[in-house]
């Protein structure tokens, strides 16, 4: 009983689909974990504990009468709380939305609860989806796991954190520019950033359209996979959803790495690699060659412009995408603020929402600004069309590429955050993918005094099968992620 939170996804499954294991007896397991190390991480914002158990005791109901059930039976699954679940408050982490209930699920959502999937709760984030160490929440930060005094990444920081400390099976976060990526590599967890396309945003409460992504956070390649295939797939109700057949990726993760060719960019080993990560990174690519693969140099040479582009875009979007939180129809409101229109606006806004998030709308409403929409907005756009070229030509001669997923080991909590560039520098090796849109996972490869290191690979468009191929070889001989943090 004491050590079911340690079962993998395909495990929980498996047992509750044959009545090996009930679904409540599992989801109380979690429960105790929640309530034994939550306190210490403070990976969620909401634990919504009546609606699990409810669904918990349909699916128990199911095994007895013999129903036919999903892919993902009796699996618990912890949400970003940027994702809509009806019923169940969704906050992005802002004082603006603080109380608000969504009367709809998002798409991956729905597909989660037809897999016959638990929803856990809502996982604590950087507010909106805008950090990189999930300590610009309205709700405190969350610590990273592994080491309480350091920042777990983000903004998927609490997702993360969920997944390695046992307090849920597997978790979704979304990806702008290494969201989900960043805390997979900072809490030793895999973390996918599917091709743009792939996995519906329908429901996903948006910071900049053209980029983000939802995607998996688990402590298994296979897990990865499982999830993936339940929450991809297309959806009319999102303009940007592909219309690809469903595909099931755990069928595609033989570990033979005999033939593929893996591209190294010296761009992801130069200035500002902390040396402890990228030696980290090269014995992995070692190993990776042991096993069968083939790999050479290449060069990304737009890279030095990928952070500049990605942050006038993102900020553009954000500034757009956020107008609409006024306090007035909806969001937080100062019920005693008086004065105009503008006033009142400003006042909602101003207290509504934090510091860094300010910070990006005021950056972004410059960057589209008149007189200057083109010298910053339309030439980011025509740098991101050059990044996505060179990938292109890369991803022709390489199968994938590989890196380091993050520059830097872990840091102190409240380190960086006075300091937005260090921050922002951060995402360095992340944004890449995000701005041309390719597959990308961070897979746990070393440590460094106690602390995670994660490997970045990255694909070609919709070929999400072979990165999840190189990740599984590289899990299947190594034993990172089966190690966990002493909580």
């Amino acid at each position: 009983m004491s050590d079911l939170h340690k079962s993998t996804a395909i495990e929980v499954s498996e047992r509750i689909r044959s009545g090996d294991l009930s679904a409540e007896e599992y989801l109380y397991s979690i429960l105790e974990r929640i309530k034994r190390v939550e306190g210490k991480i403070h990976a969620f914002v909401t634990v919504a504990e009546e609606n699990a158990l409810e669904t918990a005791r349909e699916i128990d109901g199911k095994v007895r009468r013999g129903d036919d059930l999903g892919s993902l039976a009796g699996v618990v699954v912890a949400v970003k709380d940027n994702i809509c679940t009806r019923g169940i408050r969704t906050t992005c982490s802002s004082r603006m939305l603080e109380n608000f209930v969504p009367p709809y699920d998002a798409t991956v959502i729905e597909r989660l609860k037809a897999a016959d999937a638990i929803i856990i709760g809502k996982t604590n984030m950087d507010e909106f989806a805008m950090g990189s160490t999930t300590e610009t929440s309205y709700f405190g930060a969350t610590h990273n796991p592994w080491d309480l005094s350091k920042v777990p990444g983000g903004s998927s920081g609490g997702s993360a954190a969920a997944v390695i400390a046992e307090e849920t099976t597997v978790a979704l976060g979304s990806d702008t520019g290494g969201s989900i990526r960043c805390p997979a590599s900072y809490c030793s967890v895999i973390g996918l950033k599917p091709t743009y396309g792939l996995v519906s945003r329908y429901g996903l409460i948006a910071y900049a359209n053209s980029l983000e992504q939802i995607g998996p956070l688990t402590r298994s390649v296979e897990d990865c996979a499982l999830l993936l295939s339940v929450i991809s797939g297309h959806d009319s109700r999102d303009s940007t959803s592909v219309d690809l057949p469903a595909k099931d990726y755990l069928k595609n993760l033989p570990d033979d790495m005999r033939g593929i060719k893996i591209g190294l960019p010296r761009e992801f080993f130069g200035e500002g690699i902390e040396d402890a990560v990228k030696d980290a990174v090269l014995k992995a690519i070692d190993k990776l060659e042991d096993l069968g693969a083939s790999c050479f140099e290449i060069s990304l040479p737009m890279m030095k412009y990928a952070l500049a582009a990605y942050y006038i875009i993102a900020m553009s979007e954000a500034s757009s995408n956020l107008a609409r939180y006024d306090g007035l129809r909806y969001g937080y409101r100062d019920e005693n603020a008086r004065g105009s229109f503008d006033e009142v606006f400003s006042k909602n806004r101003r207290e509504g929402f934090g510091a860094e998030v300010r910070r990006r709308i005021i950056l972004g409403t410059y960057a589209l600004s008149a007189g200057y929409f083109e010298q910053y907005y339309i030439k980011a756009l025509k740098i991101r069309t050059l990044i996505r070229r060179d990938f292109e030509r890369a991803l022709k001669d390489a199968d994938v590429i590989v890196g380091p997923t993050m520059p830097l080991l872990p840091f102190n909590l409240g380190e960086r955050i006075d300091d937005p560039l260090k921050l922002y520098m951060c995402d360095i090796l992340t944004v890449p993918a995000n701005l041309t849109g390719c597959p990308a996972i961070s897979i746990p490869c070393g440590f460094k005094n106690g602390l995670p290191v994660g490997m970045q690979i990255i694909g070609r468009p919709f070929d999400e099968d072979t990165i999840l191929k190189v990740a599984y070889a590289f899990e299947q001989s190594t034993n990172y992620h089966k190690l966990r943090p002493p909580i």
